[in-house]
């Protein structure tokens, strides 16, 4: 029997990095933070070409940074839109600790409020622009997620997924697969398509991996996409 590993945590601190990192002072309640963080955002604009949001931390500032492929619609016209979604995003994550209603000592109150100034971070939202749509696995399993949804045929989807992540210079080999009922079918199963090298065993080979579910009135359809970008020395 062979022993699966998840492709990007078999190569972090070698070819990945995490995608939450910096200074975590309670690492139980920043985690759930950056949980509530990722959730609204795949909420607000997970289909505007979102690959990825990773999440920097320092001592009083929160940087939140979003790759993707329309970086124009996120920011709108002025800036105005990403102004809205760091309003909102503010809004659902900062922990404020307010002043009691009640009558307090002036010391007391001096001192919650001492404690609500600490608790406040600055927040900085960051677009980055995703160049190469079908070099990103993220990407292309959304589009393959997506077409399926539409009711499209799966082979044609596969064929087709395959053939544009293909026609990237910077790919040299990607693997798609879909697993459920597919088309409807009463029994699952699993099928998929492979074109050019695709070494997952070598810690240097640089596989992009992404995993995205289809919903459908029949059932959820997996989607996994592997692309290899080639090795990378030290």
């Amino acid at each position: 029997m062979t022993h699966k590993v998840h492709p990007k945590a078999f190569r972090i601190r070698e070819l990945k990095d995490w995608k939450t990192r910096g200074y975590y002072k309670k690492p139980a309640e920043s985690l759930e933070e950056d949980f509530v963080i990722r959730e609204f955002l795949k909420e607000r604009i997970g289909k505007l070409g979102v690959e990825k949001i990773e999440i920097e931390r320092f001592p009083n500032k929160l940087s939140v940074i979003i790759f993707s492929s329309r970086p124009g619609l996120i920011i709108g016209r002025g800036g105005e839109e990403i102004e809205k979604l760091k309003k909102d995003l503010e809004k659902r994550i900062l922990r404020k600790i307010k002043t009691p209603s009640i009558k307090v000592s002036a010391s007391k109150k001096k001192k919650a409020e001492k404690e609500e100034k600490k608790t406040e971070k600055e927040i900085k939202l960051e677009i980055r622009e995703i160049r190469d749509y079908w070099a990103s696995a993220e990407l292309s399993a959304q589009w393959v997620a997506q077409q399926i949804e539409k009711r499209v045929a799966f082979r044609r989807v596969l064929k087709q997924g395959l053939s544009k992540i293909m026609s990237s210079k910077a790919v040299k080999g990607a693997r798609v697969e879909v697993a459920g009922r597919l088309n409807g079918a009463e029994m699952a199963r699993r099928e998929w398509i492979m074109e050019g090298e695709l070494p997952r065993s070598s810690i240097r080979a640089d596989i992009d991996y992404a995993q995205v579910n289809a919903v459908c009135s029949y059932g959820t359809i997996g989607v996994k996409v592997w692309i290899y970008k080639g090795e990378k020395f030290d």
